[in-house]
């Protein structure tokens, strides 16, 4: 009796737990696939999110190739627009009138005006104990000159040492005439008295050709009104007629001063002094002395 009690009661507990499984097992394979749903949701999501950061990511490198090649299109443009200001700007300087420039480096001047020698030369002589001297006057110490001449810029500030000063090579050449008609003797008597003739003495013409060469320092460039000076120059004088030894040159130094005006565009005149020095007389003839006069230039 009693064995059949707990038989029943077994199986009583197996039909229990019999059902009680089968009413939990449909929970809990519902709430497993809830979690395998679930699961599978977050992974999408995750999936999705990942691809999201990737496209965003491609979107910013697009974004940024774009703006680099914006950049660089636009810069060939604003290179262009320069070119393009620089053309109309020369062209706009080439349309304008072209301004003659007025001032040059070089001039061409012609001089004239008063010379005075330190020493009267004789007309003519020879330097001789045998042949007779004759009869011959001496020249007037004062004279007229004219001259003309070059000046070839060289530098605008003294090489570096001193602005708004040029120096110009100056090349130069004066007649002066000391007298037309002075007497002569000797070998200027008709016929000569070395041959016997009777005193018969000739006029002659007493002049001198001088050729100089000097550096002239010329200040205040730009100005209208332009000083200038030679420090010292070379100079070569021709006499005529020849010393007593039958001599013609006679070399020497000078030195100047003077200043020029610009009239207008590159006219100019001016006024000079100058003297010349032999250190010496050359045969019997000296010809220190100086000149004093005006000028007309010619820039070119």
């Amino acid at each position: 009796m009693t064995f059949t009690k707990t038989k029943l009661a077994l199986g009583i507990a197996t039909a229990t737990l019999t059902m009680a499984g089968a009413l939990v097992s449909p929970q809990a394979v519902a709430h497993s696939k809830a979690e395998r749903v679930a699961e599978s949701a977050n992974s999408r999501a995750e999936a999705l999110e990942a691809q999201m950061n990737q496209m965003q990511q491609m979107m910013q490198s697009m974004q940024s190739e774009l703006n680099r090649v914006k950049a660089e299109s636009t810069r060939p443009s604003a290179e262009s627009e320069k070119v393009q200001e620089l053309d109309q700007w020369m062209t706009s300087v080439k349309s304008q009138p072209v301004e003659a420039d007025d001032h040059h480096d070089n001039t061409l001047f012609f001089r004239g005006g008063y010379a005075h020698s330190d020493n009267a030369r004789n007309g003519v002589s020879i330097e001789s104990t045998v042949a007779p001297v004759g009869a011959q006057d001496q020249s007037d110490t004062d004279a007229w000159y004219i001259g003309a001449g070059f000046d070839f810029g060289l530098t605008h500030d003294v090489w570096g040492l001193m602005d708004n000063t040029q120096v110009l090579a100056e090349l130069m050449f004066e007649y002066k005439e000391f007298g037309a008609n002075v007497q002569g003797n000797a070998l200027a008597n008709m016929p000569t008295q070395l041959a016997g003739g009777a005193l018969n003495p000739r006029s002659v013409t007493v002049n001198q050709l001088t050729l100089t060469a000097a550096p002239k320092i010329k200040f205040m460039e730009g100005s209208d009104f332009r000083p200038w000076v030679i420090p010292v120059g070379l100079g070569l004088h021709v006499i005529s007629p020849p010393s007593e030894s039958i001599t013609v040159l006679n070399p020497g130094i000078m030195f100047g001063g003077g200043a020029d005006y610009r009239v207008w565009k590159d006219i100019f005149i001016g006024a000079d002094a100058r003297y010349h020095l032999t250190g010496g007389a050359a045969d019997g003839v000296n010809t220190d002395g100086f000149t004093a006069g005006g000028y007309l230039g010619i820039g070119f």
